[in-house]
This record gives C-alpha cells, structure tokens and sequence, in this order.
C-alpha cells in the first residue's frame, strides 16, 4: 500500500511543438558541412535566443542549391547571403521577364488657372469642336470662293517667268498678243508656260515691298513710326478690294459671266503695285519735281495699256482662243460698245488708285 502513495502528483509538462505531419525532403546537398537543419515553430523570443547563442557561420557553410520550394517555416530562417540571392533572383526573372515600363502619358496641370480636370477636359472639347466648325464652315463658304487649285495655279511660276513678266509690264506695248493660251482638257496654261496667264506671285512680292519702301521713306524723313506699316498695308488692302469689287460689279451688269477667276481680276488688279514701287524708287533716287511726275506718268499709262489688253481678252474674248468651259454667249454690238466703255473707265480710275498709293 506505501507503495502506491504519492505525496505530489506528477509534474504538468507542456508538449513540444512538432512539424506538420509531412514536409518533403530536400534534395541532397554534397557541400554541406552542417547538413539540413531544421527549425521548430518556437516563439520568436527563443528562436532570437537561439540565433544569439550561435557562433556567426561561414558563408560557405550554405548549400550551393537552393531548394525549390518554400516551407510553411521560411519566416523562421536566417536570409540567403547575397551571392545566394542574386541565384534566386536570376531564376525568378528567368521564369517571370519583367516588362520594361511603359511611358505614361501625363495630363497637364490646370490646377494652376483654378481648373479642375472635369472643366479642363470639358473645355478641350469644347475647343477641338470649334475649331472643326470652323474649317467647315470655312471650306463650305470659302472653298467654293477661291479654290485652292485656283492658288496653286497662281504660284506656278518660275524665274524666267517673274523676268519676262516684269518687262512686260513695264514696256507693255512691245507684246504683240495678250490673249491666254488653252489646255487640250479645256483648263489654261499655268504662268510659268503662259506669259500671258496672271500670277498671285509678282502681285504679293510688290505689296510687301511697297509696305517696306513706305516704311523706309518714313525712317528717312525721321518720321518713322510702327503704325506706318498698318497705314500702307490698310492702304494697299483698300485699293485692291475697291478695284476688284468696281470690275466684278461691271461684269455683273454687263452680264459677263465665266470669263474670270477671282484670283485672275485680284492678279490684274495687285500689278499695279510694280509701277507704284517704280515711282517711289525714283523718289528715293532723288528725282523730284517735273521728272518725277514724268516717271509717275509713265508708269500709269504702261499699266494702263496693259490692263486694257489684259481685260479686253477677259471681257471681249476670242472664240476661238477660248475654252469650251470659259465659253459665253454671243456678244451684241450694243453689248459690246458698253464693255469697251467700261474698259477705259477702269483704266482711267488706275491714276487715282495709284496717286493715293504714291503720296507718302
């Protein structure tokens, strides 16, 4: 009976943590001096504990194989040396490639002007909408005014061309013929094959110097100022719209129809500027009283002479040297006595044009 008496009973003791019931093998390692060594789920306190009481390992002490696998414990272990890592580094891009980053397209800031995106976009929109309306409308109501083949035709020149019209102008009564040659396919010869055919080119460069030489009579006189640009330039827009509106309103009372361009009477009527410049670089010759006003006169009347044969050709065509598209009817005596009426009267009104485009 003393034998079965106990004074205390047996000590409670806390079970040791075990593994899951199955972790795989890993595979053999033939440089591994310490061989696998496993660690148990402790708590973190003792596992640092434990990490504390060890001597520092070596680096080669690690296996040359890393294992293929993680275990549900990889939290626990000590990290790979880097030579290690770098391995496991090169694998995962091996077996992942990583993309190369994409550019991003950044929206700008309106925050700045006290927008927010919403408004900013909104306002984009707005504008991009706009401005296609625009061109529509500028290419419904415009387009149809003045073609843009129309303006290509008109800059098809050459050098030879800009020299030989140029003489033209100035000695117009050398020329023997001023009627446009046509196109087998019913269209007119561009300027730089037909002398005869008008330009935009030679007008626009004589606006442009004009607008200059004005400009450099006033810095002589020391009068010089920026609004004499914007003077010369509303001058020179005012001629050229006065005369091209006097010769289309003839033609529309005269019942002349299909026989111009718009850009054809704009080129007759911006020729004017070559005698212009003429006169004023006699002026800056130092050519002044009865000489200069000699010079004037002949620029005038050259100019003249040739928009009466230039315009004849417009207003009186030859049948036979005009096109089947450009045709017109069949042109009465009384009709035509009422078109050379208006021919002289628009080459007369060039002296006032051109006294006003002179007096700087």
């Amino acid at each position: 009976m003393s034998q079965f008496n106990s004074h205390s009973p047996p000590p409670l003791r806390h079970p040791v943590p075990t593994h899951p019931a199955y972790i795989p093998e890993p595979p053999s390692t033939p440089a591994s001096p310490q061989g696998y060594q496993r660690f148990s789920s402790s708590p973190a306190p003792v596992l640092q504990q434990q990490q504390a009481q060890q001597p520092p390992q070596n680096i080669q002490a690690y296996p040359t194989h890393v294992p293929a696998y993680t275990t549900p414990f990889q939290h626990s272990q000590p990290p790979l040396p880097p030579q290690y890592q770098t391995g496991m580094n090169m694998h995962h891009m091996q077996q992942h490639p990583v993309q190369p980053p994409q550019p991003q397209m950044h929206a700008p800031d309106y925050t700045a002007w006290g927008l927010d995106g919403t408004t900013a976009q909104l306002g984009m929109q707005l504008g991009h909408s706009a401005v296609a309306a625009g061109q529509d409308y500028v290419q419904r109501n415009f387009g149809t005014f003045i073609p843009s083949n129309n303006i290509k035709h008109q800059f098809n020149v050459s050098n030879s061309y800009v020299i030989r019209k140029l003489r033209l102008l100035l000695f117009p009564w050398l020329h023997k013929t001023y009627f446009r040659r046509p196109r087998a396919q019913g269209e007119w010869l561009p300027p730089r094959e037909d002398l005869n055919s008008p330009d935009l080119y030679i007008p626009v460069m004589s606006i442009f110097t004009y607008i200059l030489l004005t400009t450099l009579h006033s810095g002589i006189n020391e009068r010089f100022s920026p609004l004499i640009l914007g003077e010369s330039a509303s001058r020179a827009t005012v001629v050229l719209l006065l005369d091209f509106l006097f010769v289309k309103l003839g033609c529309y009372i005269l019942n002349i129809q299909g026989s111009s361009q718009v850009t054809d009477l704009l080129a007759y009527g911006g020729y004017k500027f070559v005698g212009v410049i003429l006169t004023l670089a006699a002026g800056f010759l130092g050519l002044k009283g009865p000489l200069w006003s000699l010079i004037f006169l002949y620029a005038f009347a050259s100019y003249a002479f040739f928009l009466l044969r230039s315009l004849r050709a417009v207003i009186l065509p030859d049948a036979s040297s005009v096109p089947a598209t450009h045709a017109t009817g069949t042109v009465t005596q009384a009709q035509r006595r009422r078109r050379i009426i208006f021919l002289l009267l628009e080459a007369l009104l060039q002296i006032l044009y051109m006294a006003w485009l002179v007096r700087i």
